[in-house]
Order: C-alpha cells, then sequence, then structure tokens
C-alpha cells in the first residue's frame, strides 16, 4: 500500500501544506507551529485488528530496522523513506514495568512505568531524534543544503542529536546554557564530536537563539518545535497499549518541560483510536517542577491564558523551562485527554525519587517530578486507587548521580530528605560490624 504525510499548520490555516523535504519549521501564513498530518484514508485500508497483528509480528520478529521500536511502525511515523536512509540505534521497546511493591507502598493497584530512559543515550529523547536524523539523512543524499544539524538543549536533545548524527558524519551543534546541565549530559555530545556552544543564558535564551540563526544559516533545527521529531515519541503511546495486551490504561502520567513529548503521546494515542486500534483515550496528568511551572500555572487559570515565566534553578534540569514552545500543543493534548496538570518542589520530587528507588528503580528527577505528582493525585482523589496508571520516565538516573548522591549525603540545600540512606562509617571489626548488623535488623548476637 501507498502512505504518506505532510506539514500541515497546527492552527488550522486552510489550505496551508508542505511536504517533509522543505526545510520549515513555521506556517507562512500564521508564523504558528506546524504538524504532521498523515494520509488517514490509505491508512483505513488495515483495520484496527490488522494493524495490531502487524506490530505484534514485528515485535516478535524484530526485522532490521522494522523491529518492534519506532520503525516497527513506519507507516504511521515517516512513510515512504528508504531503509539505507534510517538511522537507527535500536531505540524504542523499551521495557514496560509492573511496579506491584511500589504502586502498593502508594496505595495504587495497577502501576507500570514505561522505561524510556533504557535507551542508546539514556533517554526518550532518542524516539524522535532517529525519525529526524532520517529525514536529515535523506534530504542530504538528495543534495538539500543542510550544512550541520542545531539543538538548543538542557542535555538530553543535544546526547541524542549528536550520537545519531555521528552514525552518518552529519555535523552537529549544541546550544547549551552554561552550568546548567549535568556533567553526564555534557560529556555525550563532546565525545561525539559535537560542536558544543556553552552560552551565558538559560534555556529559553539559547532557544531563542538557535531560532534566530537558522533563519541566516543553513542550520537544521533539531528541537521539539520541528514536529518530525514528535512523531517518533508518539511511538510512546503505541508501544503503552501493546505492551498492555492493547488495553488502554486509565492514567498516563508525564513529566513536561517544552511539553512536545505531552502533545506527541497524545497524538499516538489519538491515532490509535481513529484507525479503530483502541475505542478510548486515557486520561493525561502532566508534570512540572514548580520552579518552572508556566502549564500549571495557566492550568490553575482554568487556560484563560498563559504567561512565560522566568524558570528558577531545579534538579530537574530537562525541564527548567519557562516559554516552552509546544505550550498550545500540549494545551490542546490535555483538553482531549480530560487532562489534569500538577506540580512538584524540589524536596517532592527528590523524595519522590529516593522512595520509588526502594522500589528497585533508579529514577532521574524528571521521573521523580511525575512521580510527586502522582503520589498527589492519588491522594487527594483526583486518580482512584483501583485505576490502571502508567508513569512515563524519560531519561536513566545514571545521567543524574550527582544529585541523587547528594540527596542521599543530606548535602542538598533546603532539602531535608525523608528517604536518606547515607553509608555507615564503621570500624573494620567484625564484632561492630555484627552488633550494628544486629540492631538494624532486629537480630539477637550469638
Amino acid at each position: 500500500m501507498s502512505y504518506s504525510a505532510k506539514y500541515v499548520c497546527f492552527a488550522g490555516c486552510e489550505g496551508v501544506e508542505y511536504p517533509l523535504e522543505q526545510i520549515i519549521y513555521r506556517c507562512e501564513s500564521c508564523g504558528g507551529l506546524l504538524d504532521v498530518e498523515h494520509d488517514l484514508d490509505a491508512l483505513r485500508q488495515r483495520t484496527g485488528a490488522e494493524w495490531r497483528e502487524l506490530f505484534d509480528a514485528r515485535m516478535i520478529q524484530r526485522d532490521w530496522p522494522n523491529g518492534g521500536g519506532v520503525w516497527g511502525k513506519q507507516e504511521w511515523i515517516l512513510p515512504g523513506i528508504d531503509h539505507a536512509d534510517i538511522i537507527t540505534m535500536g531505540e524504542g521497546g523499551s521495557a514496560l514495568l509492573p511496579l506491584a511493591r511500589y504502586g502498593q507502598d502508594l496505595g495504587l493497584s495497577d502501576l507500570h512505568m514505561k522505561l524510556c530512559g533504557n535507551s542508546h543515550t539514556g533517554s526518550f529523547k532518542d524516539l524522535g531524534m532517529t525519525v529526524l536524523t532520517s529525514q536529515v539523512n535523506r534530504i542530504r543524499r538528495q543534495g538539500g543544503s543542510i550544512a550541520a544539524v542545531g539543538c538548543a538543549s538542557t542535555g538530553d536533545t543535544s546526547a541524542a542529536l549528536s550520537a545519531y548524527c555521528a552514525v552518518e558524519g552529519i555535523p552537529t551543534v549544541v546550544f547549551l546554557p552554561a552550568n546548567k546541565i549535568s556533567m553526564a549530559q555534557l560529556v555525550q555530545p563532546i565525545a561525539n564530536g559535537a560542536t558544543v556552544l556553552s552560552l551565558d543564558t538559560d534555556f529559553d535564551g539559547c532557544m531563542g537563539l538557535i531560532q534566530e540563526i537558522v533563519q541566516r544559516f543553513p542550520i537544521y533545527l533539531a528541537n521539539s518545535m520541528n514536529s518530525l521529531r514528535l512523531e517518533g515519541q508518539k511511538t510512546v503511546a503505541i508501544e503503552i497499549v501493546q505492551q498492555l495486551g492493547w488495553e488502554v490504561p486509565d492514567w498516563v502520567v508525564v513529566p513536561g518541560g517544552n511539553l512536545g513529548n505531552v502533545f506527541a503521546i497524545s497524538k499516538g494515542f489519538r491515532l490509535m483510536k481513529e484507525l479503530g486500534v483502541i475505542d478510548r483515550l486515557p486520561r493525561l496528568l502532566c508534570a512540572q517542577a514548580a520552579n518552572a511551572n508556566p502549564l500549571y500555572r495557566a492550568y490553575k487559570d482554568g487556560w484563560a491564558s498563559f504567561k512565560p515565566v522566568q524558570a528558577q534553578k531545579t534538579l530537574a534540569s530537562a525541564i527548567q523551562i519557562g516559554n516552552p514552545v509546544s505550550i498550545h500543543r500540549a494545551i490542546r493534548a490535555l483538553n482531549a485527554h480530560q487532562g489534569v496538570v500538577e506540580q512538584a518542589s524540589e524536596n517532592e520530587l527528590m523524595d519522590a525519587c529516593a522512595r520509588a528507588d526502594r522500589s528497585g528503580l533508579f529514577t532521574c528527577p524528571h521521573t521523580g517530578v511525575a512521580l510527586a505528582a502522582l503520589e498527589k493525585c492519588v491522594s487527594n482523589g483526583t486518580i482512584g486507587r483501583n485505576e490502571r496508571v502508567v508513569v512515563v520516565s524519560t531519561a536513566h538516573g545514571l545521567k543524574f548521580t550527582g544529585s541523587k548522591a547528594a540527596y542521599h549525603g543530606e548535602e542538598l540545600d533546603g532539602i531535608a530528605g525523608r528517604y536518606t540512606n547515607k553509608p555507615l562509617e564503621l570500624e573494620a571489626s567484625a564484632d561492630v560490624v555484627i552488633e550494628t548488623l544486629a540492631e538494624r535488623f532486629g537480630f539477637g548476637v550469638s
């Protein structure tokens, strides 16, 4: 079958459409963001049951690159691309982990976590970057004028972009706010050969600067305002349902910064419903750090207005964003899913990380924001204790060992951790060790 997709105006400007090969990021009519629109009539030639059967077969076969990850849904993502143009590092297909013990601790009977951080560069950004860089590879091979691919980043986007472009030797430029990301995040683009610009500003400043520069220099913009990224990220929703036996959860919890991922996950669910793969949508809970909470403020105001904020420092550095590019996309997504927005303080997010880690996880601070918001919504009755909940974990905790070690070492200013676990410094004596363990575990000493 022949499938196709194109850019259209997200705001709905009539007659506005562009081919995916065109280097364009905003509607030329209204200046708003673009969206990728698929030919639904062609996709409907298969029934929902037939799509489920096809995707399940690919997950089992792992036919490269059309295995069970992002490219296993190629017809819904980037139809028509040659396999030779695809840049993939095996992204997608991450575990949907049942959290029985942690769920019981929260009072939830059916809790899962989608481990999107178990990916090549350690974050969900790989899911979108495989699509964007594959399209860049395609355009360059067709003679398109792209000197380099660039992004503003708080860490994870730059890591994914640099790694995927390095596969084909495509130059990359990353705009990073100086001294605002972890060393683990900084070293990734450096190791992959990117040109790293450390700028004396925050993420919003980097984002404004790169948008100006791409108008004057042939850098292809890789931030999530480029809707190709969202096509890969929407596979998170498809995988969640597929891994639940094609059953829809009641709630999906997503941390929100620049807010593209909230819209992408909604887009995946809505496409499945339009094609008859599922028959209902889950509710969405978007979680923000209290120090960078413009969406939460707009939600509490009943969506009457949106005002950017000056984001304050947060340990959830990847979502330290005060003027999110995808704000209107996120609002549309939340309205479509009867969505809720909650926030988490620095103390709450770090406590939530530590509490979850005690059940075997190793959570990043952004997932901690999602978990803290979940705890609040369970406590206040927004989320029912018998409802099925999936939390989207966006990055691997190993990228944030500094903040986690500081938490357990009780070294974070203003944070009085409830679940800290400092090493016990003891004399190297069997008697001392046994006495200490007996006291801790309640066993008598023989």
